[in-house]
């Protein structure tokens, strides 16, 4: 037999993997490209133990090809990604592969082995307690790695992009030029299949937050960890599914196109309730809520008491691209110039610098930056729009039904104002 069985018990990992109670630290984004130099990594991994399989089949006489064994983990394999949105044939296509090349090098093995001495270094692995266990491991994280890369390998120019690292990557006996090749065309004919999300997240144990990590107190991203108050709410819900957060970089602007495409399961950050939104997509009960107002610099008060003063010639306006600061801006702002800044995070820095004199941004965006720097204040008392923040995603009733059920409790209990509080408060 060229690879383990599938077992069962290695596939319900999927259903096991929670991240401890409590635990807000140390979370990053993850990327479709680091994905595929998983994926490859595992696939070689898989690989490397193939002579330790031939090493104790040599030993017991064992046959090298075992059909029947063979396609059962090809099955389940996919059986497994289908749950997750995966096509079965197009994973059990790969796992094929996998399975030829092993055989190939076992085959490989015997026979040198019988034209000369065996000299596979000892001790000789055994098959059913350690080198079975190690390969259904590397077979549920390689359907993992698979699920989180599957917007990555549908690229049109995904094995051109790639080619380089598989050289790099699948340097383990019986990896030839052909078989990279042949392993980067079964990698780019995997297609998606639409499933419920939450059977999809509980089957790939793992749960796909868009952010944009430049809103806090919500979310930020500094020296490349992750921060705010709704990182540690999606670390809260996905524990709750019993799964893992997977944090997915997106953008103000490229959101709503992201969620349609698919790349997470749901976002969060800060995102306003707005119609434009609801039209394509589905909103939680909101958590929080406040409205949009400006900010200045302290001594630039006085000038701008209220949005007609804001909205003169001389005044700049800075705003950040594609999100409702911006659709304001656009809608009301008519004699002032406006300035579009690309780094949320840096933005307010231009205000104190001189280079921008207002921003209108959220109230409570406006109130961290305000704490921060003694020189930025609140140009003015009240709101000028009224909006609650809430989670988006896909308009899927059991998916909404489960998040709100969280959401309500989570409210209740004061978490979700509690936790803005305090990275309001912190440094």
């Amino acid at each position: 037999m060229a690879e383990s069985s599938l077992r069962m018990a290695s596939v319900l990992v999927f259903c096991a993997l929670a991240l401890p109670a409590g635990a807000a630290e140390n979370q990053h984004f993850e990327s479709a490209p680091a994905r595929v130099a998983q994926v490859l990594d595992l696939m070689n991994d898989r690989m490397a133990l193939m002579p330790g399989v031939a090493a104790w089949k040599w030993q017991n006489s064992a046959p090298i090809y075992d059909p029947e064994r063979e396609r059962v983990v090809a099955a389940r394999a996919g059986e497994v990604a289908d749950t997750m949105g995966i096509a079965a044939a197009d994973v059990q296509a790969l796992f094929d592969l996998q399975i030829r090349v092993a055989r190939e090098v076992q085959a490989a093995l015997h026979e040198r082995w019988r034209n000369g001495r065996f000299d596979f270094a000892p001790p000789v692995p055994d098959l059913q307690t350690e080198i079975r266990p190690k390969l259904d491991e590397i077979t549920v994280e390689l359907l993992e790695a698979l699920y989180l890369a599957t917007l990555e390998v549908a690229r049109p120019d995904f094995e051109t992009l790639h080619a380089a690292e598989a050289e790099q990557r699948l340097t383990a006996a019986g990896w030839t030029a052909a078989h990279r090749k042949e392993a980067l065309a079964a990698l780019g004919a995997l297609r998606r299949v639409d499933r419920p999300p939450l059977q999809r997240i509980r089957a790939s144990g793992v749960l796909r937050v868009g952010l944009t990590g430049d809103y806090a107190p919500f979310s930020l991203e500094r020296d490349g960890e992750l921060s705010g108050a709704d990182v540690e709410l999606a670390q809260s819900l996905a524990e709750r599914f019993g799964v893992r957060p997977v944090f997915v970089r997106t953008t103000w602007a490229g959101l709503m196109d992201d969620l349609q495409a698919g790349r997470f399961d749901l976002a969060m950050g800060g995102i306003s309730v707005t119609p434009a939104r609801e039209a394509v997509a589905a909103f939680s009960v909101p958590y929080a809520s406040g409205g949009k107002t400006a900010i200045s610099r302290c001594s630039d008060v006085k000038r701008f008491r209220d949005l007609k003063a804001v909205d003169r010639r001389p005044v700049r306006v800075v705003v950040n691209p594609g999100g409702t600061n911006e659709q304001f801006v656009r809608s009301r702002i008519r004699q002032a110039q406006v300035r579009v800044f690309p780094d949320n995070r840096a933005i307010f820095d231009e205000i104190r610098a001189g280079r921008a004199d207002v921003m209108i941004t959220d109230d409570v965006e406006v109130e961290l930056q305000t704490r921060r720097h003694k020189d930025l204040c609140r140009a003015f008392p009240g709101t000028l729009t009224h909006a609650d923040k809430a989670i988006l995603m896909p308009r899927d009733p059991d998916l909404l039904a489960a998040v709100n059920r969280w959401l309500a409790g989570s409210i209740q209990s004061g978490v979700p104002g509690r936790l803005i509080d305090q990275h309001l408060s912190s440094p």
